[in-house]
């Protein structure tokens, strides 16, 4: 079924079918209902791609996700589709190969598909080669700020701070910070940890996970839990990590919160599972998605406006994983 059958259904010419698929100008209202009604009637569904090509400017909206298995990201997803949903444009999806995979591959597969715009939730690539990705193609930052780059993400540092307040608040000493992969643009809560730690007179100790899957986090805390000086509270990058390290935990024979404090970020689906009930700094992942497609909206109608730069305020969210230290902790307090 094409433009031409529809042409001849109502009795007009194919260029006046190809106005009214697209919205413009010079088809009356009667005649672009009886177009539209005979293409539902004869089962006319319009090549988004071919039209795209026709006026030869792309308005499909790519949508590059590092790790299906985080459902983080499924919530940024569900933001960004939410944005688009009254829009006509097309959202073709990609996701990372591994979670700890560059983009620039997966986003390459965005291009190819013809793409207006990219958005990038999360990229690992470093500040410079983001720069230059969008370069090639409009792209909006998700989940991390990347300078010149239109950017919409949480303030890491003021989320990372607010838990390990949170710990200290609840008299622990001995916290340590489980981190992921040293990736630029992804070392903010590290770096907020550390210096509230220096702060507080108390020396950090970072594990570093070789990806940001839960086994990766487990086997990079067991030892660490399971030395004689073992921290009374982990800090996890993410809810994740986190539940990477609450599985370390269990494997060694202690309990949560009783022998050891946690506390993740992201506040995705399994931090509020029964049984696990996860403290976690929730960093308005929906909202972030809706922000993001509209940032990516706003940049295919306007290309030459200045970078967008949205930071939203994370929240910390208290559940059944974090407690006082255990008493024989006590007395490491100063």
């Amino acid at each position: 079924m094409t433009q031409e059958d529809v042409a001849r259904e109502v009795g007009v010419s194919r260029t006046l079918v190809s106005f009214a698929f697209r919205g413009a100008p010079g088809v009356s209202n009667e005649t672009r209902e009886a177009i539209l009604d005979a293409a539902q009637r004869l089962g006319y569904r319009q090549n988004a791609a071919a039209a795209d090509l026709a006026r030869k400017q792309p308005s499909a909206v790519g949508l590059y996700l590092l790790d299906l298995r985080n459902e983080v990201y499924a919530d940024i997803f569900y933001g960004v589709r939410e944005a688009l949903e009254e829009a006509p444009n097309r959202l073709i999806l990609s996701v990372s190969p591994t979670a700890n995979s560059l983009g620039r591959a997966a986003v390459d597969s965005l291009i190819e598909a013809r793409i207006g715009i990219v958005i990038a939730a999360t990229l690992l690539d470093s500040d410079a080669d983001v720069q230059e990705l969008a370069q090639t193609v409009p792209l909006v930052s998700v989940a991390r700020r990347v300078p010149g780059v239109d950017s919409v993400y949480s303030d890491d540092p003021a989320g990372a701070k607010a838990a390990v307040r949170h710990l200290l608040e609840l008299g622990h000493t001995r916290i340590a910070h489980l981190a992921g992969p040293p990736h630029e643009g992804h070392q903010g809560r590290r770096r907020a940890y550390e210096r509230m730690m220096s702060d507080a007179g108390l020396p950090p100790r970072v594990v570093t996970a070789e990806d940001y899957t839960q086994e990766a986090a487990e086997w990079a805390i067991l030892p660490l839990l399971a030395d004689s000086g073992r921290p009374t509270a982990v800090f996890a990058h993410n809810d994740v990590l986190a539940v990477g390290a609450r599985e370390a935990a269990y494997r060694l024979g202690f309990a949560v919160p009783d022998d050891l404090s946690l506390i993740g970020y992201d506040n995705s689906r399994i931090s509020r599972l029964h049984g696990i009930g996860l403290t976690s700094v929730d960093l308005h992942a929906p909202e972030l998605g809706r922000s993001a497609g509209r940032a990516a909206l706003e940049r295919l109608a306007n290309p030459l406006a200045p970078a967008v730069d949205l930071s939203s305020s994370p929240r910390l969210v208290v559940r059944g994983s974090t407690a006082p230290p255990p008493a024989e902790a006590q007395k490491d307090r100063p």
